[in-house]
C-alpha cells in the first residue's frame, strides 16, 4: 500500500469527519423523535449530540478552521456517550420506576422481562460503554446482561461473574452482595441457583421474551430507543478509514502514526483519542507556520 501524502491525508480525514457529522445529524434527530414520542414526559432535555458544521473546502486550506471543527467533533464524541447515559437513566430511574406509563403500557410479568432485556440490548452489546458507566443501571439487571448468554449455554459459579464484574470496572462488589442479588435474579425467574457442596452455580432457566402484546407494544414504543445505542456506537466510533501510513516527510510522522493506528479499533475511547490528539497535531503545526 502507498503511503499517505500529507494533501491525501487532509482530504481523507475531511471525508471522515463529514461522515461523522452526517451520522450524528441523522442519529441525533432519530433519536430525538423516538424520545419525545415515548420519554418526555419523564425527562423533557435528554442529551443531544451537538450538530458538527462543516465547509470541506475552509477545513483543506483553513488550519484555524480545521482545529475548531475537530474541536467541535471532539465535543460531539463526548456527547454520545452522554446519549446513552440519559437514555438508561431515564428509562431504569424514571420510567421503569413504578411509573404509571410503564404500568399501563405493560403487564406487570412483561414489566419484569423487559427491564432485564433493555439491559442486555444496550449495556451486553456495548461492553466498553459499560465499563465507562456502571452506575446507570442497577446492579441485578447489569450482571444479567453481562453473564445471560453464558447462562444459557452452561453453568457458571459465582468466581466466574465476579470475574465477568470486574472485567467492567466493578469491583465494589462482595461475595455476599452477590449472594443476594443472585437470589433476586433467581425470583424473577431468570436462573436457577445451584448449590454443590461449597460451591454456588448459577444456569440460565428462561429467554427474555415478552408476551406476544407486550412484544407488539415494546416494538411501537421502545424498541426503537433501546436499539438506537448499539446502531449509533456502531457507526459514530468507527474511523477505521483513518487507519493509514504517513508519507517519510510529513511533519511529525511518529507521532501521526502512532494517533492514526489506534483508528483500527473501534469504540468510543480510541475515537475520542484519535481526535484528541489530532487537534494537538494541527496546533503543533500551527505555531510553526
Amino acid at each position: 500500500m502507498t503511503d499517505c501524502t500529507e494533501q491525501d491525508f487532509l482530504e481523507r480525514l475531511c471525508d471522515i469527519v463529514y461522515k461523522l457529522s452526517s451520522i450524528a445529524k441523522g442519529q441525533s434527530y432519530r433519536f430525538k423523535v423516538k424520545w419525545d414520542e415515548n420519554l418526555k414526559q419523564f425527562n423533557n432535555s435528554p442529551h443531544l449530540i451537538r450538530p458538527i458544521p462543516l465547509d470541506k473546502e475552509k477545513f483543506i486550506t483553513d488550519i484555524d478552521y480545521r482545529i475548531e471543527v475537530l474541536k467541535t467533533l471532539e465535543k460531539a464524541l463526548v456527547d454520545g456517550f452522554y446519549s446513552i447515559k440519559s437514555l438508561l437513566e431515564t428509562l431504569f430511574n424514571t420510567y421503569f420506576n413504578d411509573s404509571e406509563q410503564f404500568s399501563k403500557d405493560f403487564s406487570k410479568e412483561d414489566q419484569i422481562v423487559l427491564k432485564y432485556l433493555a439491559a442486555k440490548e444496550i449495556l451486553g452489546n456495548l461492553v466498553q460503554y459499560n465499563r465507562m458507566d456502571n452506575e446507570s443501571v442497577p446492579l441485578k439487571y447489569n450482571i444479567l446482561a453481562r453473564n445471560y448468554s453464558m447462562m444459557r449455554l452452561r453453568e457458571i459459579n459465582d468466581a466466574e461473574v465476579l470475574k465477568n464484574l470486574t472485567k467492567l470496572n466493578i469491583n465494589f462488589i462482595t461475595l455476599e452482595k452477590l449472594h443476594e442479588i443472585m437470589a433476586e435474579i433467581e425470583t424473577d425467574g431468570f436462573i436457577t441457583i445451584i448449590k454443590e457442596d461449597n460451591t454456588i452455580l448459577y444456569k440460565g432457566n428462561k429467554t427474555l421474551e415478552l408476551s406476544p402484546e407486550g412484544e407488539k407494544k415494546y416494538n411501537q414504543t421502545l424498541q426503537p430507543l433501546v436499539a438506537w445505542p448499539t446502531h449509533f456506537w456502531r457507526s459514530f466510533y468507527n474511523i477505521r478509514e483513518l487507519n493509514v501510513t504517513p508519507e517519510k516527510n510529513i511533519k511529525y510522522r511518529d507521532f501521526l502514526l502512532k494517533v492514526l493506528s489506534k483508528s483500527a479499533t473501534q469504540g468510543f475511547s480510541a475515537t475520542h483519542f484519535v481526535f484528541k490528539n489530532l487537534i494537538k497535531y494541527y496546533e503543533k503545526l500551527k505555531e510553526e507556520m
